[in-house]
């Protein structure tokens, strides 16, 4: 059983929409796109948080180190698609030990951005939690990794300063059966180990329109991420925001209707972008893998707040809405606790969950 990265489709259909009104002030070019910074008040956030000082693991394909986006918000990482040797074996580059770029490998400079690209630097976009660094962890290869691999990926990250953990990866559904019968545990153990050094893991819900989170959203310790699209509803693809912790949220992950506009426009590595979604070194995708990183950001913005993982999770799912609305409080089976909310996040009172 493998797992794989959690993006659905390259957008590539039609020209971004011009900047509305509502959309990210900030002097990066494609703030403008990015709705979804709107959708969860980031933007409000900042006035309190920038997320300055914390440090997201992106457990992923790797990142373009070289980004102009993302080369100033980088800390070491590592590598653990080692061809079976032990790892680490490499830095966290999304080339890899063989040098060559894997067409699905752009996934994880796409999502490190959407956490935390840098902001007001005349490049680009902005990032959820822009005085965020972002560390490199490659544990996926051409999409795709082993359980082993992603635990390994996990506790380095947990070893080496880590705050928050974003997962945008997951099994097929049915591996709940296999990690809650013991038979795949890297991952599952690794996450627990996560926690037990205070790290906040969160993941995506996975792309298959399943009634559960995928692993290892699924487990315990790790907050699953389901996705909306720009009208805060369900997205089409999105697994619903169900696991038996009910540790669950929802968060910006695009259409995936083939419509740049529609999804999600982040870093990809450079010279891998589609002229029609952004520019060389930008792309618009989709999926629950967009939808975690925005989880993430929002996590690192609490813990520069000196909040623990339990009360970053507890202000995560306290300040939630239901769509279209500012509901709290109420956890639906397709979306969790609601739409993650910064600017209330950042606001809501420090409590003992």
């Amino acid at each position: 059983m493998r797992l794989r990265a959690l993006a659905i489709t390259v957008a590539g259909l039609t020209a971004l929409a011009t900047p509305s009104a509502s959309a990210a002030t900030t002097n990066d070019p494609l703030a403008g796109q990015q709705w979804g910074l709107d959708q969860i008040h980031a933007e409000q956030a900042w006035q309190t948080s920038t997320g300055a000082g914390q440090v997201i693991a992106v457990v992923d394909t790797g990142v373009d180190l070289g980004h102009p986006d993302l080369r100033s918000q980088l800390v070491p990482g590592a590598t653990f698609t080692c061809g079976g040797a032990p790892g680490p074996c490499g830095d966290g580059d999304w080339l890899g030990g063989d040098g060559i770029g894997q067409e699905t490998d752009v996934h994880g400079t796409h999502v490190a951005g959407i956490a935390a690209a840098a902001a007001n630097n005349g490049v680009g976009i902005a990032g959820v939690a822009p005085d965020a660094k972002i560390m490199p962890v490659k544990v996926l290869e051409n999409g795709a990794g082993e359980f082993a691999e992603i635990g390994a990926g996990i506790r380095y990250a947990a070893d080496h300063g880590a705050d928050v953990i974003n997962l945008s990866l997951g099994a097929q559904p049915g591996a709940q059966l296999l990690t809650l019968l013991g038979i795949q545990a890297e991952a599952k153990q690794a996450i627990d180990y996560a926690r037990e050094q205070g790290v906040v893991v969160i993941a995506s819900a996975g792309n298959e329109t399943a009634p559960l989170c995928d692993t290892p959203a699924w487990e315990p310790g790790a907050m699953c991420v389901a996705a909306t699209d720009s009208a805060e509803r369900k997205a089409s693809y999105s697994n619903f925001g169900l696991k038996l912790d009910m540790n669950a949220v929802a968060a910006p992950g695009g259409a995936g209707d083939d419509t740049c506009a529609d999804d999600v426009i982040s870093t990809v590595p450079r010279g891998t972008g589609t002229p029609k979604c952004g520019a060389q070194d930008y792309d618009a995708l989709a999926g629950t893998s967009m939808a975690a990183p925005m989880v993430s950001g929002v996590a690192a913005l609490l813990t520069a707040q000196g909040r623990s993982a339990a009360q970053v999770e507890q202000a995560l799912m306290a300040t939630a809405h239901a769509p279209g609305s500012d509901r709290t409080g109420q956890f639906s089976l397709f979306l969790g606790h609601g739409v993650v909310d910064a600017a209330a996040a950042v606001a809501q009172p420090v409590t003992q969950p």
